[in-house]
């Protein structure tokens, strides 16, 4: 699959998906319910995306976020879609996460061993949750070239553990294989953030 053929990026503004599924003049993500109710509203949203489908899950209007919420919009959302007996194929990118935002979100993703690429509050990307250096270390590499064809993936990672971290961060979501091999950084899925 080339970029050219990506599915459409599904954009998500939780606050928006705060007002319509909790009836809240508010963007306070506060509470359990609140949180599942939003994380129902996105995964109800993908239903009806194309698969594979990138989703950019946008935090910026989110003005409190609570740990309840954090797991239930962010853990939650994240394993269900992990494991083999997930509902679809979809992948997603965290943005407009603001510093009252991470420590929630970093705690609930630590505590399942879960990682998520995240546009935080300066703009940059990184990844928050449990990650080791080399995971960090090759998923800079993948976003930095943005795509990596199966010909030169050997020149673009040559550190003896490069390719067993690769398959490490596409097993986790963190990075797409297309199905001829060529890797992508998910922000050039989405076309830039």
């Amino acid at each position: 699959m080339t970029p050219l053929q990506a599915p459409e990026p599904l954009r998500i503004d939780v606050a928006g998906l705060v007002k319509r599924s909790v009836a809240s003049l508010y963007s306070h993500l506060v509470t359990r319910p609140t949180g599942r109710a939003v994380r129902l509203a996105i995964e109800s949203q993908l239903a009806e995306a194309g698969e594979p489908s990138v989703s950019l899950v946008d935090f910026s209007q989110v003005t409190i976020l609570d740990f309840s919420c954090a797991d239930e919009v962010v853990a939650r959302l994240l394993s269900r879609y992990m494991g083999d007996d997930r509902p679809r194929d979809a992948f997603f990118v965290f943005r407009g996460v603001q510093e009252w935002h991470e420590e929630p979100i970093q705690v609930v993703l630590e505590r399942q061993s879960l990682a998520a690429v995240a546009q935080v509050a300066d703009g940059t990307l990184r990844l928050l949750g449990t990650v080791a250096p080399q995971e960090v270390r090759v998923w800079e590499r993948v976003e930095a070239l943005q795509e990596v064809a199966p010909a030169s993936a050997g020149e673009a990672f040559t550190e003896a553990d490069d390719r067993t971290v690769l398959e490490q961060l596409v097993h986790r979501r963190l990075v797409f294989r297309a199905p001829g091999g060529g890797f992508h950084a998910l922000t050039h899925l989405l076309g830039g953030i």
